[in-house]
């Protein structure tokens, strides 16, 4: 029988033979926020302090997924660059760790990076792998896959028309290791950490920025060339020129 862990991962996929037949009903929608019927008090906040231009404040103010992409111009390498650091560059060293804008379990760090290049400038169309250790980009394979991908996103077009795609997989065995059955849960987590260090990034660059996490699973693992097991999708988002 399969780990638990295991069985989640593949039992949870989208695909594309299975999706649909689930309604919504909104007479059971859970109340989405939680209130104590007797708390021993409640406490009113000051307002945050959100001055500072620019700061963090500010972009959190602002941080929005954004889905229309202006298509007409590529994106600047520099640019491109300034996203992979936020997401996961490497900010210092203690010992063989090296730590990341992001957190992770156990400084495991067992989320890689992959890009699907439609359009950014030295770059050729194409799949591509982030290297936070040497800071570069391997070249995986020529051609424009944002239509595959779209495809693959359950026909989220918005992926045609954004100058990159961010795919982000998991080395499973990277945390498992130390963590078990557990580590899936700090896989995922880790992920939601890097796609917000993406989002304020992108809000500070003027970029727009919409996360992924409807896709058929295999099929994106293919495009990407995963096993699904040992490596496996975990999330995406599309990234460019913000339509108005």
């Amino acid at each position: 029988m399969k780990d638990i862990g295991e069985r989640f991962q593949q039992d949870t996929k989208y695909d594309p033979g299975k999706i649909g037949g689930h309604s919504l009903d909104f007479r059971r929608r859970p109340e989405p926020f939680k209130y104590y019927e007797d708390p021993l008090s409640v406490m009113t906040l000051p307002k945050p302090d959100l001055s500072g231009e620019p700061g963090l404040w500010s972009l959190l103010l602002q941080r929005r997924s954004r889905r229309n992409f202006d298509d007409s111009r590529p994106l600047g390498l520099e640019l491109l660059s300034s996203l992979l650091w936020a997401a996961q560059g490497i900010t210092s060293g203690h010992g063989n760790h090296l730590f990341r804008t992001a957190p992770s379990a156990g400084a495991l760090y067992p989320v890689e990076t992959y890009l699907s290049v439609r359009a950014v400038e030295g770059l050729e169309h194409g799949l591509y792998h982030f290297r936070p250790r040497h800071f570069d980009l391997e070249f995986l394979q020529r051609g424009d896959l944002s239509k595959e991908f779209a495809k693959a996103a359950l026909g989220q077009t918005m992926v045609m028309k954004a100058q990159v795609t961010f795919l982000w997989s998991a080395l499973v065995e990277r945390a498992k290791w130390k963590y078990e059955q557990r580590a899936y849960r700090y896989i995922y987590l880790d992920a939601g950490h890097i796609a917000q260090n993406l989002y304020l990034a992108c809000e500070a660059l003027d970029l727009g920025v919409c996360a992924i996490a409807a896709f058929f699973d295999d099929e994106v693992n293919r495009l990407i060339g995963l096993d699904g097991i040992e490596e496996t999708i975990l999330y995406m988002a599309a990234v460019g020129w913000a339509g108005r």
